[in-house]
């Protein structure tokens, strides 16, 4: 998922005084996503088929972590061609996958994003190269988090994140557990085999 934060025709992620161009309010939509993203996994890696892909050093984003084209980075700033910024600066969500419901996650994103605006969050230090080789000091220094490895965990997370939940509102909320919890249900104590033979052809 690939998105960029425009306030009166101007791109937030270009032409700042922040990291790598960003206006203040671009980086703190940007640090309000990345402080989320482990519930968020609830909403944008929504089958357990998710967290077959969600691995470390496969470039699918397994960490909580951003940098500048770092392509391990659950995160991934892109400023575009030089001379394009303005236009084509943007994040891509790496660890969502295309079972997710894309009206849900842009709602969800966009909760996170202006929720991260309103507590005034910071962008963490941006990383380089790849998360799983920096030392268990080095990533609790960098508030480098491993993102979920099961639905179950990440449902959690989301039951556990009142703001997301408020912004949903409860009955949607409570839909969007219930079906997760069914689905982890649905597949407890498969195979990777048997999950990818159920589901390659589902979504």
């Amino acid at each position: 998922m690939h998105l960029s934060v425009w306030r009166d025709g101007a791109n937030l992620y270009a032409g700042g005084s922040g990291p790598y161009g960003m206006a203040e309010e671009g980086a703190a939509f940007a640090a309000g996503i990345l402080s989320a993203l482990r519930p968020l996994c609830a909403v944008g890696a929504p089958t357990p088929a998710s967290y077959l892909r969600l691995v470390p050093s496969h470039w699918a984003g397994a960490f909580a972590c951003w940098g500048l084209e770092t392509r391990e980075a659950a995160l991934r700033f892109i400023t575009g061609v030089r001379g394009t910024e303005q236009d084509a600066a943007n994040f891509e969500v790496k660890c969502f996958d295309l079972a997710a419901n894309p009206y849900l996650v842009v709602g969800a994103l966009t909760a996170a994003g202006l929720h991260g605006i309103r507590e005034g969050q910071a962008l963490p230090q941006p990383i380089t190269g790849d998360p799983a080789r920096y030392s268990d000091d080095e990533q609790a220094e960098l508030d480098i988090r491993r993102l979920p490895t099961t639905l179950d965990e990440a449902v959690t997370e989301l039951a556990g994140c009142y703001f997301l939940r408020e912004q949903m509102g409860k009955t949607l909320a409570d839909a969007v557990l219930a079906v997760r919890r069914a689905e982890a249900e649905r597949f407890h104590g498969a195979s990777a085999a048997e999950v990818v033979a159920a589901l390659r052809w589902v979504f």
